[in-house]
Formats: structure tokens, sequence, C-alpha cells
């Protein structure tokens, strides 16, 4: 017979790392739906709201290479854990001096600093999952499945996003805490289910030092991360401005909430079904992933700008959503491609400390760019991947390691 146990355990290693990304997703994408307003309805700026995160991504940024590096010593089940548990006490952390202060339990006095304590737990300690789980996918995967293992697992996490406002919405009925406990619960359950079932892969050895270890500047790495970095501000801005830019610019609908978690939504299922069409349907090399997929979000961007209509917004997300799903699992494949065995969970943490500088920039770049015309933020988000396109095409390192 099955008992709970029996069901939990014929769970394979590998499903439960997709599982824990999977939670990971719920989470995020929820907390970017609900704390930007209420944090603004509460008496923050936009600005500081920004800084919430940006704080996070910085401390995500510091610490993500070093987790890599970790995973690479200790392994990557482990590492992969204690990113799930601090990721679950963050979710947590950051939602409860919302509602105290909501409640006047606690002065709004103490809001920012509160919800930027809360949010940087997961900059410190969740980014150790990300980085961890990828090494895991490059340890066990071919060179030929690469991309798409790497694509099924941002899909999990993807998946989450889509997830994460519908259910969160739902579980929002209940208290308006419930939804986080329920994220934070999820959580713990798969870093216990990861923690029995996934193989503790690492390949440092007791006798390898970790000063030969890749650096981030270094030639097969540094072209990488400097597109990451441009796409992570280009994502970053648009997250972060979602919620500003219907409510200032479709207040005339009812239930903007609705409207603000399905363009999450939209966004993060064209990612999925373009991640699966074009790294499994109809395969493509990395190299046409990124040029495509970079040429989608140049179109898109600018349509958004320049017609600001609800209709030519939502299909101006889908195709960013085709063009994420294209980019993001090619330059991670292409980066570890690029890599030997022993240097994957480095690269790893390398990309993983890039990928918040979107994040962490917003507040002072896009931001301030936003205040003074909405339209402009997405004009200046097409410029910057029309340099990227520019990068892909002229950069041997990129060619070289994305024909594959």
């Amino acid at each position: 017979y099955w008992n709970k146990k029996n069901i939990l355990m014929s769970i394979s290693g590998s499903s439960w790392l997709k599982f824990g990304l999977f939670t990971v997703g719920l989470g995020q994408s929820f907390v970017f739906v609900l704390v930007p307003p209420l944090a603004r309805d509460l008496g923050l700026s936009e600005v500081q709201t920004s800084s919430i995160f940006a704080i996070s991504a910085f401390a995500w940024a510091l610490t993500s290479a070093f987790w890599g590096r970790k995973s690479d010593k200790y392994g990557r089940r482990n590492i992969a854990v204690l990113g799930l548990i601090g990721y679950s006490i963050s979710l947590i952390a950051l939602i409860t001096p919302l509602f105290l202060v909501e409640r006047n339990i606690l002065d709004v006095v103490y809001l920012f600093p509160a919800l930027v304590l809360g949010r940087l737990l997961n900059g410190l300690v969740g980014s150790a999952s990300r980085p961890a789980s990828f090494a895991y996918i490059a340890d066990t995967s071919s060179k030929e499945k690469r991309t798409l293992k790497f694509a099924r697992l941002e899909a999990s996490f993807l998946v989450g996003t889509v997830v994460g406002p519908l259910l969160g919405g739902f579980l929002f009925l209940i208290t308006n805490e419930t939804p986080f406990y329920v994220f934070s619960f999820l959580a713990l359950i798969a870093a216990f289910g990861i923690y029995k079932e996934l193989n503790n892969t690492s390949i440092k050895k007791d006798n390898v030092k970790d000063d030969i270890k890749i650096k981030w500047y270094s030639k097969s790495i540094l072209p990488f991360l400097a597109y990451a970095a441009v796409l992570s501000l280009c994502q970053a801005s648009l997250l972060q401005s979602i919620g500003f830019y219907i409510t200032d610019l479709f207040r005339e609908f009812d239930e903007l909430p609705t409207l603000i978690s399905m363009t999450f939504a939209l966004l993060s299922i064209s990612t999925i079904v373009s991640q699966y069409l074009f790294t499994d349907t109809f395969p493509m090399k990395n190299f046409n992933l990124l040029l495509f997929g970079t040429l989608l979000l140049v179109f898109s961007y600018s349509t958004m700008a320049f017609f600001q209509s609800i209709s030519v917004y939502y299909l101006s997300i889908i195709i960013l959503g085709f063009g994420f799903g294209m980019t993001r699992p090619a330059l991670a494949s292409s980066l570890s491609l690029a890599q030997t065995p022993e240097n994957q969970g480095s690269a790893a943490g390398y990309l993983g400390s890039v990928i918040p500088i979107g994040h962490m920039t917003t507040p002072f770049i896009a931001m301030p760019i936003y205040a003074i015309n909405p339209s402009y933020l997405y004009y200046f988000s097409s410029i910057l991947c029309i340099g990227l396109i520019l990068f892909i095409i002229f950069h041997p390192t990129i060619r070289k390691s994305s024909l594959i």
C-alpha cells in the first residue's frame, strides 16, 4: 500500500529540484504583484519600493557566486536546500511588516527598514538555490541536451510565476497573509524532498584550491555576464514598473490588481511556451535563440512605448515572453558549454550574481526615466536590446559557444 511517505519518496531528486524552483516562482511573482502597490498605499514612494528589491538584489549579486563555489565543495543538494530554507523564511519576514502597519500594530516609520531586512534575507541566503540547481543540471546532462535541460528547469520556476498570482489571489481571500505562509511551507517541503532524494553531486576535491577557480573577468565568462547584465536591467525595469504602469495609464479599468496579475501570468506563460517550442519541439542553436529572441524584445518594447492601449500592451507582453523564453536558456547554456566541468558551479554562480543587477540599478536608472514619462522607459529598453543584437553578432566568444 501507499502512504504519504511512500508517495513523497517516489518522486525523483531532479523532480524535487524542479518543484523547489517552482515554489520560488510562486512567491517571487506574488511579491511583485502585491508589495509595490501596497507599499505605495502605505506611504512609500516608487523609489523606496524599488530600493527594497534593489538592496536584496545587491546582496544576491554579492553572494550568488559564493554559493556557486560552495556547491562545488559541499555539493549541489546541500546548497540548494539551504537556499530554499532562506527563501521560505524571507517570505514571512517580508509580508509581516506590511500587514502589521496596515493594522496599526507597527508604526509606519519602521515599514521601510523592516521590508528591507525581510527581503534582504532572500538575497543573502535564498540566492543559494539557483546556482546550485543549474550546476547540478550541468553536472548530469550532456552538451547536446544542456539547453533543453536548462530550459525545463527554468520552466519550473516560470510555471510558479504563473500559478503564484492565481493561487495567491485565491488564498488572499482567506486572509491577506495566507498566500505567503502557504508558499513558504511548500518551499520547506521542497527542501526536505531535495535533501532526501537528490544525489549530492560535487566536483571539487579536497586537494583543489579555491584560488585556481575561474574568474568572472575570464574571456569565457565576461561576455555572457555583460549580456546578462543588460538583459537583467531590461527585464527588472519591466517587472518593477508593471504595477505602476497599469495603475497610471489604465486607471479607468476596474479591478486593476487583476490586470496586473494577468500581465505577470501572460508574460510567464508565453515564456514557458517559447522555451518548449524553441528548445524542445523545434530546437534552435543557441546563437539563433539569442539573436531572434533579442529581436523580439526590441519589437515588443518599442510597441509598448508607442501604442498606449491595453490590447497592444498585452500583445507586447506576450511577445516579450517569447523573447525572454528564447534568450534565457540559451544564455545559461552557452555560458555552461564554454566552461570545463570543474568550473560549472562557479560559472552558474557568476551568472546568478549578474542577474539581479537589473533590480539593483532599476531605482537609479529606470525609475527616474519612468517618472519623466512611462513610455521613455520602454524606448530605453529597446535601445539597450539593439545594442545587445550588435554584441551577439560581433563578439567572437558569444558566437563560438552559441553555435551548438
